[in-house]
C-alpha cells in the first residue's frame, strides 16, 4: 500500500452528495471525498467545481473518488494520482441508487453541455 499524507481514516463522509450543491438545490457529474475530513464536493468536471475549491479553502491535500466501483487517490500539491490507498470509514461511495450525474430530479436535460472537459 502506498503511504500518502494529508489522509484520516476515521472520518467518516459528510453526506450523501456534494454539500455545496445539496445546499445550492444543483448538481454534480462525479463525487470526490476529503481523504483529511470527509467532505463531499463535485469533481472538476461538474459546473461548480466545490472539491477543489474546498482544497483551495482548507489545504486538505487529497481526494478520494466517492463513485462505486472506483478507489483511487489524488494529491492535490503533487498532481499525483494513487490507484490505491488505506480504506477509508463508510460508506466508501455513495448510494448505489444515486445516479451520475445527479441527484435524481436536479440534473438538467442539457447537463452534457454545461460540465467542463
Amino acid at each position: 500500500m502506498t503511504e500518502i499524507s494529508g489522509i484520516d481514516v476515521s472520518v467518516p463522509p459528510s453526506g450523501t452528495g456534494c454539500a455545496e450543491c445539496d445546499e445550492a438545490g444543483g448538481w454534480w457529474f462525479h463525487l470526490r471525498r476529503c481523504a483529511q475530513c470527509g467532505h463531499i464536493g463535485c469533481c472538476d468536471s461538474s459546473p461548480a467545481q466545490h472539491a477543489s475549491a474546498h482544497w483551495r479553502e482548507t489545504g486538505h491535500p487529497v481526494i478520494r473518488s466517492f463513485e462505486p466501483g472506483e478507489t483511487w487517490f489524488w494529491s492535490f500539491p503533487e498532481e499525483g494520482f494513487y490507484e490505491e490507498g488505506p480504506a477509508l470509514a463508510s460508506p466508501e461511495h455513495h448510494p448505489l441508487d444515486q445516479p451520475a450525474p445527479g441527484p435524481a430530479g436536479r440534473v438538467p436535460p442539457d447537463w452534457r453541455a454545461k460540465i467542463h472537459g
